[in-house]
Order: structure tokens, then C-alpha cells, then sequence
């Protein structure tokens, strides 16, 4: 009997295991997760859980009664320590391994450390677990002073939910704009605008140099680089995530764009080893190089086609990059890829935040689109960005203009 074996229990190795048995396979399925709790989504920790919307079960992907009844052998709070892959093993602490026949990685991230002193304190928290989650929110209050290290997606996220709750948040950033990375001075300044209305003070192009502490070694703020401080009571550091690639490092996969190099059916370098969600830099059909994305949809929709290939039916994954937030009133969707992109078309209300804008290329081709609170045209863009036509600019702006008829 085949053995299978799944390395991190997060939404992409639950999702793996479940269409293993909807595909017939009757082998052995283990799956290891080092966390102590179900395999869970992440999106909610910073959005609907921080908020106080949604609670740990209305995230979790299976009860644990699903996981018996599909013969799935669940080993939580059980960290894989070392890939044989010439061995077609996994070991651990104690030195006991597990045979595999074949493998999937989907080990996901964790949350960069700020190498700055005060880091460790009291205080300190970060954000990519379930556990800090719940840490964070029970320390934060209405009368909290929140200061955040980091104006990426998360920090943004929590910042809204922290001052919905009535906490007085400071953002640092060292960007001069928050997101800029993600997306770029013309879209950044939307979400600077947004923030800075809700009375958010965000304070830019500032480096941290350390997070100041009290005799107990508690934090009390941060101080910045130029000599000037932010008196906090928490501090969160969001200062991006790290790709769980060390195991594939150590095994001797080939490495790629911060993560494991995989093929379009997400095969690493090795035939019988598979990689899937943060971790995987993969070959795109659509896109020239590998693209790797740290996105809830990867971890969703990449299991499927990891799984037919290690059934021996091997796929192309040819999903668009895909992820979504909501901060405050604003809610947006955003599909494509455009690490380089030549310029921006807005369709819409920008000031209003009902718009749609659109990343192309030198060749006046989509790259990316994303909708700011409007909750059609998904497909429309998507349709657009895999055309990769050269567009027409005033009609791509012209909202009477139907999408559909730009394809």
C-alpha cells in the first residue's frame, strides 16, 4: 500500500489529503502539522477574528471526526525535522522517520523576526498563527495604544480592526508609502488616504531602532530613527513573512525566488516530491519567470493539481494570483501579477473608493486588476489579463464601457 505523506497541516495540506480521497486514493495519507490545533485558514487572524466576527471553528477547514472517517493519520504538534529523499523518508527529533512514496510540502510561512533591541519583550507580538492572534487580541483594548512595525497587508489589517475597537494605532513604516511594494505610489496613496482618516498616525519613510522597554522588560514603545518615539502599551511587528523553505533547503530541492522551484504541475526537482502555497516559486504559463505568491488562493486551488501529479496525471497550474482585504469600509479583490509594471489605469470614483485599476505593461497589456467595492467584473479582468492584448486606455477608463467588450 502506498503511503503519502503531507508536510504542514495548514489549509494546503487539509485541502491535499481531502482531494487524495475524493481522487480514489485508498493509500496511507499522513499528514504532520506543528501546530497543536486543526488545520485552519489564515485570512480571518487579521480580518474577522481580530474583529471579533468569526471564532477558530468557523475557520477550520474539518472537524476532527472528518479526518478519522477518511482514514487520515493527523499528527498535530509534530514538527518534520529532515527530508531523506534518496531514503523516501521524513525524520524526526526523537530519530524516528516515515517512509513516503510520495511527498508534499506545504509548509507555509512564519513571521519575520525585527533584529532590533527589545524585540523578544513583553509585549511584542506578532502575527501568523492562531495563537498570536488570540494573544494579541486579548491584550488589545479600546483604550490600547497599538504600535505597528509595518505597513503590509497585515499590519493594515489589524490597524483597521484595532481602531474599530476604539485603540489609539501608530504605524511605522519605512516605505514612503504604505503597500508600496504590493502596489505601487498610485494605489498606495489610496490606502494611506484610507487609513490616515481613520485617525491612524502613520509615520513614514521611519526606521525602528529599537523597541523600548520598561524595568520588567515589558515593551513601552519604539524608538525611531531619528531619535523620536511612539509610547505604546503592544507592540505588533509586521514586517512580512518568512518562507518555510529550510526543510526543502536541507533535503537539496532547487531553490527559486525566495521559495522551492517547482514545475507547472508544482513538482520540485525531485519526481516524487511536491510543493504547494507560500513556498512554491512555480513556472506560470501566463507570466514570464516563476511566480510565488504568498496568498490564501495558492494554498486553495494548487493542492489539486500537486495531487494529480503525484497520482501520475500530472496538470499545469494556470490560476491567476489572487488575494482580498477588507479595512474599514473598504473592501477590494485583486488578480494578476504585475511586479513590473509601466503604468495604471483608474475606472471609477477613486474618491469615493468604488473604482477599479488596472496594472499593464509597456505594451499596454493587464498584468493585475483589483476592484475597490465593486463586486462584479472578477471575471472580466481575468478574462482581459489572460487575453494579454494590447488595450485600448480611454475605454479601459471609460466605466460606461463594458468590460466584456475589451476582451
Amino acid at each position: 500500500m502506498p503511503t503519502f505523506v503531507i508536510v504542514g497541516a495548514g489549509l494546503a495540506g487539509a485541502k491535499a489529503a481531502e482531494i487524495l480521497r475524493d481522487k480514489g486514493f485508498d493509500g496511507k495519507i499522513i499528514l504532520f502539522g506543528s501546530e497543536d490545533h486543526l488545520p485552519y485558514e489564515r485570512p480571518p487572524l487579521s480580518k474577522d477574528y481580530m474583529a471579533g466576527d468569526k471564532s477558530l471553528a468557523d475557520f477550520t477547514v474539518h472537524p476532527a471526526e472528518w479526518y478519522r472517517e477518511h482514514d487520515i493519520d493527523l499528527r498535530l504538534g509534530t514538527g518534520v525535522q529532515i527530508i531523506d529523499t534518496g531514503g523516501h523518508s521524513v525524520g524526526f527529533d526523537d530519530g524516528h522517520h516515515e517512509h513516503y512514496d510520495k511527498l508534499l510540502l506545504a509548509t507555509g510561512s512564519r513571521a519575520r523576526h525585527l533584529d532590533v533591541p527589545g524585540a523578544d519583550a513583553d509585549g511584542v507580538h506578532v502575527l501568523r498563527t492562531v495563537d498570536h492572534a488570540a494573544a494579541l487580541l486579548s491584550a488589545l483594548t479600546e483604550r490600547s495604544r497599538l504600535a505597528i512595525v509595518g505597513a503590509g497587508w497585515i499590519g493594515l489589517e489589524v490597524a483597521a480592526a484595532a481602531r474599530t475597537r476604539g485603540a489609539q494605532v501608530t504605524v511605522v513604516e519605512s516605505a514612503e508609502l504604505p503597500l508600496l511594494g504590493a502596489l505601487g505610489p498610485e494605489v498606495a496613496q489610496v490606502f494611506a488616504a484610507l487609513h490616515t482618516e481613520h485617525g491612524v498616525d502613520l509615520r513614514l519613510n521611519a526606521t525602528v531602532d529599537a523597541i523600548t522597554t520598561a524595568a520588567g522588560g515589558t515593551a513601552t514603545g519604539l524608538r525611531l530613527g531619528d531619535g523620536s518615539t511612539v509610547p505604546a502599551d503592544l507592540v505588533l511587528i509586521a514586517v512580512g513573512a518568512q518562507p518555510g523553505i529550510a526543510l526543502a533547503e536541507k533535503a537539496g530541492l532547487t531553490l527559486a525566488a525566495g521559495g522551492v522551484a517547482v514545475d507547472e504541475s508544482l513538482k520540485t526537482s525531485d519526481d516524487d516530491v511536491y510543493a504547494v502555497g507560500d513556498i512554491a516559486a512555480a513556472q506560470h504559463p501566463l507570466f514570464e519567470g516563476r511566480v510565488r505568491t504568498e496568498h490564501w488562493a495558492n494554498a486553495l486551488k494548487q493542492p489539486a493539481v500537486a495531487v494529480a501529479g503525484m497520482l501520475g496525471d500530472p496538470g499545469s497550474y494556470d490560476e491567476l494570483p489572487y488575494f482580498f482585504t477588507d479595512q474599514y469600509d473598504l473592501g477590494m479583490e485583486y488578480v494578476g501579477h504585475a511586479p513590473n509594471y509601466d503604468s495604471v489605469v483608474f475606472r471609477g470614483d477613486v474618491g469615493k473608493r468604488e473604482f477599479t485599476v488596472f496594472w499593464l505593461d509597456t505594451k499596454r497589456r493587464v498584468l493585475a486588476g483589483m476592484n475597490v467595492n465593486i463586486w462584479d467584473g472578477l471575471d472580466e479582468i481575468k478574462a482581459i489579463i489572460r487575453a494579454g492584448a494590447k488595450i485600448d486606455t480611454v475605454r479601459l477608463a471609460d466605466p460606461e464601457v463594458p468590460l466584456s467588450e475589451l476582451v
